[in-house]
């Protein structure tokens, strides 16, 4: 017939109930100490009172406290604490992680995500369950009041080394989530209930649970999980990875490739030489209709490598594709670009007429694109591993590429819309060793060690909550 609602700190909640014909009851629960402060226990009686209660949350249970109350004549009092409350006892519930909890905090600690438990239940409850699951570090805890009184500046050290929050209430939670942010942690924060909205609401990644999340926790989540298992967070952070790594990829590929086609028609004209205009709209359509697909197809199908979740996040402002993987780029293509003028210088020198000139330029371009992209499919792996890889996509898109190239080189109206020449095998070996070397040069580097690192794990690991 009346309702106290869930409040305080530590909280509590109290309901008034009155069955027909019977006396009217009231009754609370709530943390162990705030029922011991409004039942105003005698001091060994509180003390012994907490010494049980500790020995239960040490054992992982979580502890409520239970008292009851006479109800007042003339109605209810304003405040729950008003009440003339008799300490009931405790009730110690058993709410143990789920079987896979334990590899799914190995599983992000092995991607080097640091995994940080926040929760209203007791220090000693907490860290109970932390221990059980193999939180690192379980044995660090700050309590709500703890973090509320705690300057900013110190917070943000205190957050980054505290594995276990333990009496927390939606303010508190809330600047955990800010001081991380604010030390350059990238946050993820899960939760439930409507208390963990504000938390959800400001971390990067807000996630909610599905099935027993509550709707204000929804709707300040970036993110569902339909079933309520972090299990599936795992493989959402794998899928991001592979996408991730699969774009970067892709656009280090256009990159590449686009470099030999640009310099091979301007620098012909810019040096003065006596065929200067090889190649015409066709080529370049032709290239960039081959091109089109594997840059956006072929490599977003690519499967993720081996070890991708054995690796640290890349941080908050780590640049795409800059720096180091973008030189990595561009010195593929000016290897290309090498290859490609070489075959075209050296034809030219022999005095070979523009039609055998183009059809050798062509078709370097053409190989050093294949190769190309089984070079691209790995920062790390040599192009001999990934050719085990599966990617059917791939070898379809690569497959009708070479089968374009002989039908423009041996078809007799595809070579004059292209205005190629028959040439002699041992022309078009040259050209097949040409691409060979500007692209092959990498695999030279990775395999002695001197390959640049993959772009996202050059940093050190960075912590997420």
């Amino acid at each position: 017939i009346h309702e106290y609602a869930l409040g305080g700190v530590p909280p509590m909640m109290t309901h008034v109930r009155q069955a027909a014909g019977q006396a009217m009851t009231v009754t609370a629960k709530g943390a162990v100490e705030r029922i011991l402060a409004v039942c105003r226990a005698e001091a060994a009686t509180s003390g012994r009172v907490r010494e049980v209660a500790r020995e239960l949350s040490a054992q992982g249970y979580r502890v409520l406290g239970v008292a009851q109350a006479t109800p007042t004549p003339g109605g209810f009092p304003e405040r729950q604490d008003d009440f003339a409350w008799t300490l009931s006892g405790l009730i110690a519930l058993e709410n143990p992680p789920k079987a896979n909890a334990g590899a799914v905090i190995r599983a992000f600690g092995d991607a080097g995500i640091v995994v940080k438990l926040i929760t209203g239940d007791s220090p000693e409850t907490a860290q109970a369950i932390a221990r059980q699951v193999g939180i690192p570090a379980a044995g660090t805890v700050l309590t709500g009041e703890q973090v509320m009184a705690m300057k900013p500046e110190a917070l943000r050290g205190q957050a980054g080394t505290t594995a276990v929050f333990a009496r927390m209430f939606p303010e508190a939670k809330l600047r955990v989530v800010e001081a991380l942010k604010a030390a350059g942690e990238v946050v993820a924060m899960t939760g439930d209930g409507v208390n963990d909205a504000p938390a959800l609401k400001a971390a990067h990644i807000g996630v909610a649970m599905g099935q027993r999340g509550s709707e204000v926790a929804r709707q300040a989540a970036s993110l569902v999980l339909v079933r309520d298992d972090l299990g599936g967070m795992v493989d959402a952070v794998a899928q991001g990875r592979r996408i991730y790594s699969n774009l970067q990829k892709a656009v280090a590929y256009i990159v590449a490739i686009h470099i030999p086609i640009i310099l091979t028609v301007a620098a012909p004209l810019l040096l003065g030489w006596r065929l200067e205009n090889l190649l015409s709209p066709i080529h370049i359509i032709v290239l960039e209709l081959v091109m089109g697909p594997t840059c956006s197809v072929a490599f977003e199908n690519e499967p993720a490598e081996p070890g991708q979740m054995r690796r640290p996040p890349r941080r908050l402002n780590a640049s795409f594709l800059a720096g180091r993987e973008l030189g990595r780029s561009v010195a593929q293509g000016l290897g290309i670009t090498l290859a490609v003028l070489g075959i075209y210088l050296a034809a030219m020198t022999q005095g070979q007429d523009a039609p055998v000139v183009r059809t050798l330029v062509f078709t370097t371009l053409v190989l050093s694109n294949v190769l190309l992209v089984l070079v691209s499919r790995s920062f790390t792996l040599s192009a001999l591993r990934t050719l085990r890889t599966p990617n059917r996509v791939l070898w379809l898109l690569l497959g009708l590429t070479l089968a374009l190239l002989l039908t423009t080189l041996f078809f007799g109206p595809a070579q004059q819309l292209f205005g190629f020449a028959p040439v002699p095998a041992a022309s078009l070996g040259w050209c097949a060793l040409a691409a060979l070397l500007g692209v092959g040069w990498i695999e030279g580097f990775q395999a002695a060690g001197r390959a640049w690192p993959r772009p996202p794990i050059t940093q050190e690991p960075a912590p997420g909550a």
